[in-house]
């Protein structure tokens, strides 16, 4: 991400090619539970009295502690600042590749996975927090279980208040719990966040494969693996290579399906208007992408390294395009005949779609003030999931508990492309800040702050 934060976990689209460099922050630690000062012994012993296993403290330079430890067997890892207030930002990461390890950082400063939320946070003073999941891939239900867990086990510790946060993914836990656990968290902040539903989301990555393979096939530019967008176009596990060992062999087969995309961008630039550049341009008219690098690269990997994932998480497929007419003024009669002819179609499944709107599928009703930061333009998150959130609000009598902020999009780099994209969750350290200073604000004085224009992310 060179170095463009993100509120995603290492992986998704966002480890496009190890787009998920992980930011490094300040203070070094000592070994374990050594040379403890009395007050963080204490908070050490006091862990382990509230239910935390394999409970690890570790001082930093700065003169804070990080503690490492398990509920219910589930690592857990906080921050703590020698100048703590009392309070507290628990953070819920993103989507990762399936097969991905799910253990968090040891110390979510050092190794801050929000894009500098985290770090800005424990500056201020707040105790910064994160949990794992269950599982990698799609991971919204047991991801709310967890985190209000660990929102439990920090109150049992003494937090007086707790925010709660989340990228990508991690924006649509955030909904599942302040919409379902209205008392948990005192605020409540969401960036570049899957804030709408699933079976949108899901929907324009079927569709972006679908059409890039009719659109590729018997081409140079064609995807690799299994071309059924029923299931997932190659594996993401290895027998033997299990988690963080598993790493090179999905970096590789991220790279397999991100070759030929990037294959195609590259021929366009050299020939505009050609073959192509028209397949390009036919492919973001229907779905409405912007016909850039990262917004094919992002979702089209997601989706192909993700389906049998999504399809086992769900119980089933939760998007139909089984009568869906595709169209574009760039395509002639004959042309939108074929192409509706022979795209790969797909049938929902009702009961995965249930349970997908279960977790989650915000309803706009809910009590706890929220801060939605997204980018106009987002390359796998688009911006209808913020608007489909204004609505629901909007709708439910409710714009009063959120404040919606938008931000212009920023391009970064991709990896072993020589190309650059739209960012996913493309935010600079300064407006999520500011983002997350309104919240205070607003949850200090019980005034919801006029709209926050945070300073625009710099050219990169």
């Amino acid at each position: 991400m060179t170095m463009t934060p993100k509120l995603g976990r290492s992986g998704s689209a966002l480890a496009v090619l190890a787009f998920a460099a992980l930011l490094s922050g300040a203070a070094c630690s000592t070994p374990a539970n050594a040379d403890l000062q009395p007050a963080q012994a204490a908070f050490a012993a006091r862990a382990t009295a509230q239910q935390a296993t394999d409970v690890d403290v570790r001082t930093l330079d700065d003169g804070g502690f990080t503690v490492n430890g398990r509920l219910d067997g589930d690592h857990f890892a906080m921050a703590v600042p020698s100048n703590w207030n009392g309070q507290a930002l628990v953070f819920a990461h993103g989507y990762s590749v399936p097969g991905s390890a799910i253990a968090v950082s040891k110390d979510p400063v050092e190794k801050d996975p929000s894009g500098g939320l985290m770090t800005g946070a424990y500056a201020q003073g707040f105790a910064v927090a994160h949990s794992d999941f269950d599982k990698a891939g799609v991971g919204v239900e047991s991801a709310v279980e967890n985190t209000l867990r660990l929102r439990a086990f920090l109150g049992r510790m003494g937090v007086t208040d707790a925010y709660v946060a989340g990228g990508s993914m991690g924006g649509n836990i955030v909904m599942a719990i302040i919409e379902t656990q209205p008392t948990a968290f005192k605020g409540a902040l969401s960036g570049c966040g899957l804030v709408d539903n699933w079976s949108d989301e899901v929907g324009l990555l079927i569709d972006l494969r679908a059409l890039y393979n009719f659109y590729t096939h018997g081409t140079e530019y064609a995807l690799p693996g299994e071309t059924d967008i029923q299931r997932s176009a190659l594996s993401t596990t290895t027998a033997g290579a299990i988690g963080a060992l598993g790493d090179p062999y999905r970096f590789l087969q991220m790279k397999r399906i991100a070759d030929p995309i990037a294959a195609l961008f590259k021929a366009a630039r050299e020939t505009p208007g050609g073959r192509e550049d028209q397949i390009i341009a036919k492919i973001a008219s229907i779905t409405g992408v912007t016909p850039e690098p990262a917004s094919l690269i992002v979702p089209i990997m997601t989706v192909s390294l993700g389906m049998d994932d999504m399809n086992a998480t769900f119980g089933g497929f939760i998007y139909d395009n089984s009568t869906k007419v595709y169209a574009s003024p760039l395509l002639s009669s004959e042309e939108s005949q074929r192409l509706n002819r022979e795209i790969a179609r797909i049938k929902a499944d009702p009961a995965a779609v249930a349970y997908a709107d279960r977790w989650r599928r915000s309803t706009g009703r809910f009590s706890t003030p929220l801060v939605a930061l997204h980018n106009r333009v987002d390359s796998l998150v688009p911006y209808s999931q913020f608007e489909g959130l204004v609505r629901k609000t909007e709708a439910a009598g409710n714009a009063d508990r959120l404040l919606a902020i938008t931000v212009p999009e920023i391009k970064t780099p991709l990896p072993g492309t020589g190309l650059e994209g739209i960012a996913h969750c493309g935010f600079t350290p300064a407006q999520l800040g500011a983002a997350f200073d309104a919240l205070q604000t607003w949850t200090t004085t019980g005034q919801r702050p006029t709209q926050v224009m945070p300073p625009p992310a710099p050219a990169p």
